[in-house]
């Protein structure tokens, strides 16, 4: 019995050790002092009990202090405990101070706040970054299509990283400045000749207003030659007003041949009118002969009248074909 509640002592001496160590971290403690780091082991204590960290909240203070900076440890709790990353801007700060760039620890916590990588742009502010645009095509008044690819040096600008746009906006103005310019010029050989031109009327307009970045220069690494737009555009006009001449012609066709069967049609209707009075002819000189209207004279004289009109056809018709032989 008696060693069971040794042992059963023993394991409760070896917890509250664990825990005495784990809120009141002594090693860090003693690592904070010979840093001249001014902290106490209650206020180590008292940010376990907060759940902060202590070696993030002392490990920054000692880069700082080593650094000559002077930051507060309420300021970097405050700023752990909003959700941002200590050891990005205690290093942005130490990366600006030896470049000699202004940043205060408030701008810093709120380049960091804002989901921006405080470290990177400062970074980017002393070594500038290099972005390559996508190729972009545009079309001379010559109706050549050209298709260039950029080189975008940038800076970071750290007045402008909370709230100001990205790179994206950077490849979006500088595309647009560059179909622009293409557009602009009378042939293309001349922005073939002079590439640097694009270069200086894109960088002319200021293209990184309101954004994070520092444009300082843009250079054209390629420009190939593409389709002759103009050339298609006519060729589809052509072809558009061919098809345009096709369909009225087809149009006027259509009336020619209804135009035409509607006169055959009038032409069978006159012929047939015909035929039929020719067919009432006998029926009248009978209703002639009954009514007393008609003779039997009259009607030899009709007879007689039509055969001769009937030979001096025929002789016509055959005087005809004999001078026509």
């Amino acid at each position: 019995m008696e060693g069971i509640l040794l042992i059963g002592a023993i394991i409760g001496v070896l917890v509250f050790i664990l825990l005495f160590l784990y809120y009141v971290p002594i090693g860090l403690w003693l690592s904070a002092i010979a840093s001249s780091v001014r902290v106490s082991l209650i206020q180590l204590v008292f940010m376990r009990i907060r759940k902060v960290p202590p070696s993030v909240i002392v490990n920054a203070m000692i880069n700082s202090t080593k650094a000559g900076l002077k930051v507060s440890r309420n300021e970097l709790e405050a700023h752990y405990l909003a959700g941002g990353n200590v050891n990005s801007v205690v290093n942005a700060l130490i990366s600006a101070d030896k470049a000699n760039i202004p940043l205060d620890f408030k701008a810093a916590t709120a380049i960091d706040l804002a989901g921006r990588d405080v470290f990177e742009a400062v970074q980017v502010s002393v070594n500038p970054r290099v972005i390559n645009t996508p190729p972009v095509a545009a079309v001379a008044k010559d109706g050549i299509q050209l298709i260039a690819n950029a080189r975008v040096t940038v800076r970071a600008n750290i007045k402008q990283l909370v709230g100001g746009a990205g790179e994206d906006t950077i490849l979006a103005r500088v595309g647009e400045g560059i179909v622009t310019s293409i557009g602009s010029a009378k042939s293309h050989k001349e922005v073939l000749e002079n590439p640097d031109s694009i270069s200086k009327l894109v960088l002319a307009k200021g293209l990184d207003a309101g954004t994070a970045f520092e444009i300082l220069s843009i250079d054209i690494a390629d420009i190939d030659v593409g389709k002759n737009i103009g050339a298609e555009l006519q060729i589809d006009q052509a072809n558009a007003d061919k098809n345009i001449a096709q369909a009225k012609a087809e149009e006027r066709r259509a009336m020619a041949v209804a135009t035409e069967q509607e006169m055959k049609a009038k032409a069978e209707e006159a012929r047939a009118n015909v035929i039929q009075a020719e067919a009432d002819i006998p029926k009248a000189i009978a209703d002639a002969f009954r009514n007393g209207n008609l003779g039997i004279m009259d009607y030899y004289k009709f007879k007689n009248i039509e055969a001769d009109t009937d030979m001096r056809s025929s002789i016509s018709k055959s005087v005809d074909g004999d001078a026509t032989e």
